[in-house]
């Protein structure tokens, strides 16, 4: 059955041609190679403001870039997001985007007076990619993956996406070439199956 994925790249850098836009890159051939509809959103490129209040948030308008992202998503059946670990957490434009991008309106419909309204993303999945310099059972282990799980649960499943799967790609500049290539490889196949 065929899919519509929107791979979300968050690595900061608008020039590419970091391990994430390959990996990201795989993802999206195998994808298109299984038939799936694949859309993706380059964060780096993107022209918004960071939001500064409650009420921007709340009853702000967002900007155009960000409506079209909100376009996407809404219509995708899978994200993908896909980014690198930046002092223990992702890099701050991929949480500005998602500030911007998943602000009540967008994510809940309207509420009863004392709940939080129909979350309007249900019925979504989620992969999400990160890349690291440390070993990953350390980012799991000793770490706790805060930042992974603060994503899965605080921002996902709060906007009613699931399940959420997740690649954790430790020590990227050691690895050597073969090492890359299988995970470029197991990307390709996840993409094949729109996981």
């Amino acid at each position: 059955m065929s899919r519509q994925i929107v791979i979300l790249q968050g690595h900061p850098d608008p020039q590419g041609g970091h391990y994430d836009h390959a990996l990201a890159d795989a993802y999206a051939q195998g994808a298109q190679q299984a038939g799936h509809q694949v859309s993706q959103i380059e964060i780096a490129k993107l022209d918004f403001p960071l939001l500064r209040s409650k009420e921007e948030f709340e009853h702000g308008s967002p900007p155009a870039a960000i409506c079209q992202a909100q376009d996407i998503i809404r219509r995708a059946d899978h994200l993908v997001i896909v980014y690198p670990l930046w002092l223990g957490a992702m890099p701050a434009l991929l949480k500005g985007f998602l500030e911007q991008v998943f602000r009540p309106g967008f994510v809940t419909g309207a509420a009863k007076t004392g709940s939080l309204g129909k979350r309007t993303l249900r019925g979504k999945s989620a992969r999400i990619v990160i890349t690291m310099g440390m070993p990953a059972f350390i980012y799991r282990w000793f770490y706790g993956a805060y930042t992974l799980k603060s994503l899965e649960r605080n921002i996902l499943k709060f906007c009613g996406i699931g399940p959420c799967k997740e690649s954790l790609i430790g020590m990227v500049e050691a690895k050597n070439d073969a090492k890359r290539k299988k995970w470029l490889a197991k990307m390709r196949a996840f993409g094949r199956k729109g996981m």
